[in-house]
């Protein structure tokens, strides 16, 4: 275990962990967005950054993705930082004045009135979850395109995502739920995707539960008995 100090606490993080995860892990809360568990951390929304002072020498750098190393301190509440985290979310609140999350995070950051222009869009460029599609589900479905004010987490080339399956994951991991899924009849749409499948019945209860696409590319990879996704998971457990 490698020991360091946050705000004054001394933890310890494991080889190759990351500031944000010990420090959530003891309690520390560091305002995030993009950051989730179960992928590799981007640093994309800013909102976790810290200051790092080690051998004498202090900078400012985000936590989700900055190794824990022995002997430094972090500080998580400094002028600087809580100054910086102000206008980050303000930036990303003039982006999208709509998102509710945004405004509650301003709120507790003392952030009320924001200076820069009003957009209109409500996705805050996080690509989280492009990130789990790729790196948890395997789809490759979603993917950044264009850049500047324009820029946009769209299906390739903008057409239909006809590799998504329809998990769901991306709706999940969204921190700001703008994603959306419905189940309709025997049908699942991925609302932001355009994305629409058929569901499949379950042969004991007859409730539809999954799409069939999606248990087609399970199949084809776990390789379990063919029967095995005729059954939902409530009646086979």
């Amino acid at each position: 275990m490698i020991p360091f100090i946050i705000d004054g606490q001394s933890v310890e993080g494991k080889e190759g962990a990351h500031i944000l995860e010990v420090a959530l892990d003891a309690g520390i809360e560091i305002p995030h967005l993009c950051y989730n568990e179960s992928v590799k951390p981007y640093g994309a929304c800013r909102l976790c950054l810290v200051e790092v002072t080690r051998k004498g020498r202090t900078r400012m750098t985000t936590s989700c993705n900055h190794p824990v190393m022995e002997g430094m301190e972090v500080f998580t509440k400094s002028e600087k930082v809580l100054r910086a985290r102000r206008m980050i979310i303000e930036l990303l609140l003039g982006m999208c004045p709509g998102d509710k999350l945004l405004q509650e995070m301003a709120a507790d950051m003392g952030v009320y009135d924001v200076r820069f222009k009003k957009g209109e869009k409500d996705c805050i460029l996080c690509g989280l979850c492009a990130r789990v599609c790729d790196e948890v589900v395997g789809a490759h479905a979603i993917q950044f395109a264009s850049r500047g004010d324009r820029r946009e987490m769209v299906p390739p080339f903008g057409e239909e995502a006809t590799n998504c399956i329809a998990c769901g994951a991306c709706v999940v991991a969204c921190p700001v739920n703008v994603v959306g899924m419905k189940d309709e009849g025997d049908e699942r749409t991925i609302v932001r995707w355009k994305r629409t499948l058929k569901m499949k019945q379950c042969k004991v209860c007859g409730n539809y539960f999954a799409p069939w696409f999606q248990l087609e590319k399970f199949r084809e990879k776990a390789k379990l008995p063919k029967d095995f996704y005729d059954t939902c998971f409530t009646c086979r457990s």
